[in-house]
């Protein structure tokens, strides 16, 4: 029998998912069938349990239900540990796992896709909200000579980065206290693409070479990009590499083998 994976949201129609997991396993050989999940917004649980009844063997978890994935997981990684949210659920017959491969996806499309190691340089994490919370420990771990998060309401930064305080340099910003400072990669974690709206940067805050990534992906991510271009950043990106090697990670835990994620993020790009 074809196994059967889905992702869970509301909204789900515009989840890319699909495409991309059918993909990996046209190209990997996998007897499986992706499928979107709309579920009611008070019935995330149920979702997830008649599917696994189904013979539902695992799950990609979208907005707003992350927190609902994370208290329904039985078994938890670490990474899931750190961002307290789950993207990933791995549906066995005894136990539901949890994971979280948002952080892992950035790291990859960063270091891997866009050859920009993070070790040694200076990072500036915009935001402080459920985004920024995934990928603070897997940044940390690839030894940056800092990390500063940076957000509107400075006590949620501050509060955010002495969850983490003991992992490497870390500190915690607002906006305005950031001028004057330099930094060799800028992530915007925030919200705000969602509005195609940009947060409130100083001038001068890119150091020679930068590189400006936005974690979202689309025609929103266009404000912050051109303002990251017109204040003399080097590159730009927007997250449709996260997007797709997040899901590479999801594959490899649910199947055991690890897909190829440059010509999926190649065909997304194209569309």
């Amino acid at each position: 029998m074809t196994d059967r994976y889905a992702v869970v949201g509301n909204p789900i129609a515009h989840s890319k998912s699909p495409f991309i997991h059918t993909e990996f396993a046209r190209q990997t050989g996998q007897d499986l069938q992706y499928e979107r999940l709309l579920a009611p917004l008070d019935g995330f649980r149920a979702t997830i349990e008649n599917f696994r009844a189904a013979g539902g063997k695992g799950v990609n978890v979208t907005l707003p239900f992350k927190l609902e994935a994370f208290d329904l997981a039985q078994e938890r990684s670490q990474r899931a540990a750190d961002a307290q949210a789950v993207n990933t659920l791995k549906l066995d017959a005894s136990t539901l796992y949890g994971d979280n491969t948002d952080g892992v996806g950035l790291l990859r499309d960063i270091e891997s896709n866009l050859g920009f190691p993070i070790q040694g340089r200076s990072v500036l994490l915009m935001g402080a909200g459920g985004a920024a919370q995934g990928v603070v420990g897997p940044l940390l771990s690839v030894r940056p000579e800092r990390l500063v998060i940076a957000n509107r309401t400075e006590e949620k930064a501050q509060r955010l980065a002495q969850q983490f305080s003991v992992r490497g340099p870390l500190s915690a910003s607002s906006y305005a206290a950031i001028a004057g400072q330099q930094f060799d990669l800028i992530i915007n974690a925030t919200s705000a693409s969602l509005k195609a709206l940009v947060p409130d940067l100083p001038e001068g805050i890119f150091a020679r070479g930068a590189l400006a990534y936005d974690m979202m992906y689309g025609k929103g991510t266009m404000p912050f990009l051109e303002l990251a271009r017109s204040q003399g950043a080097a590159r730009v990106a927007d997250g449709i590499g996260m997007l797709v090697e997040q899901a590479a990670e999801s594959f490899f835990i649910w199947r055991g083998v690890r897909p190829q994620t440059r010509p999926v993020i190649a065909a997304l790009q194209a569309q």
